[in-house]
């Protein structure tokens, strides 16, 4: 995997594959391999989340047509993984198939695998990779699972929140976990009826919070017509600058929830049953501190 690293700065899309799949599946040496890689260079890494149907798909390939062609840019759009058969639809490149083909455009779907919060357990590492590929925008679709979709927060430099007009009320606005994580809004498909009334909400939902030093902005985009889609590169180019002075708190999280991954592997739910078979004990609080204290 070592000799992979040149092949994958000079554009060599095999062995951009082939590494990611290493890095999925593990193998051995995969860690060594992401511990080498040189995470430098200055990607904008754009999360881009929201519930099922706001399109954002349509929106990132918006995004990929007004962005200068000149420009390397990545997509890593994660789609659910069945919990009855384990797989994934992974339709993503379906839906950019306009762009698949682009040699400066590299789309790549992953599975959550039943992770939860809306990202593969291994997006952070293949996001990575494509940073030391020298990528210099890349999009992560999250699965749109709603008010639980928060990972985006810790790896993403900057989250936009899609929302559609039909997406619910300001209360709910309001209520939402996952407004908190936004730093630019849209309201897609604007061209229907309540995108105005949406906006307004989430305008008024915005005010209503404690100030930040970033004036969250709320745009309204058709990204099917390509309209309004330039004033949202302009704000996360905005927000990319004003979020360098706090990317040591972003590494942090992201150091954080990599030691928890570690910490978690090889921990399955069949071994954990097995073991409160063994354990005739009943209170899990019990279960718990025996299970930790053998480990």
């Amino acid at each position: 995997m070592q000799g992979d690293v040149f092949k994958i700065q000079q554009g060599n899309v095999r062995s951009l594959a082939r590494v990611i799949s290493h890095v999925e599946n593990q193998t051995p040496g995969y860690d060594t391999f992401l511990a080498s890689l040189d995470l430098s260079y200055p990607s904008v890494i754009v999360g881009i989340t929201g519930p099922p149907g706001a399109g954002k798909s349509s929106l990132i390939n918006a995004l990929i047509t007004l962005l200068p062609a000149t420009k390397k840019i990545a997509v890593v759009a994660v789609d659910p993984t069945s919990p009855f058969n384990h797989g994934a639809l992974l339709g993503d490149r379906l839906r950019m198939a306009s762009h698949f083909n682009s040699s400066n455009v590299f789309i790549r779907s992953l599975a959550t695998r039943g992770a939860l919060g809306g990202l593969s357990a291994k997006t952070f590492e293949v996001v990575h990779v494509l940073q030391a590929a020298q990528y210099d925008y890349i999009f992560i679709e999250t699965v749109g699972v709603g008010q639980s979709e928060i990972d985006i927060a810790s790896l993403a430099h900057t989250t936009v929140v899609v929302w559609v007009p039909e997406s619910g009320d300001d209360v709910q606005m309001i209520k939402s976990g996952i407004v908190e994580i936004a730093d630019v809004f849209v309201v897609n498909k604007a061209d229907r009826d309540g995108a105005a009334i949406m906006a307004k909400n989430i305008t008024s939902a915005l005010h209503e919070r404690k100030p930040l030093p970033w004036q969250i902005p709320v745009i309204k985009t058709i990204a099917t017509k390509n309209e309004g889609v330039a004033q949202l590169i302009d704000a996360i180019h905005k927000h990319q600058s004003y979020t360098k002075t706090s990317l040591s708190n972003l590494q942090a999280q992201q150091l954080y929830n990599l030691i928890q991954l570690h910490k978690m592997s090889g921990i399955t739910m069949d071994a954990l049953q097995q073991f409160i078979n063994q354990n005739k004990q009943q209170n899990i609080y019990a279960l718990a501190l025996q299970y930790l204290s053998k480990q």
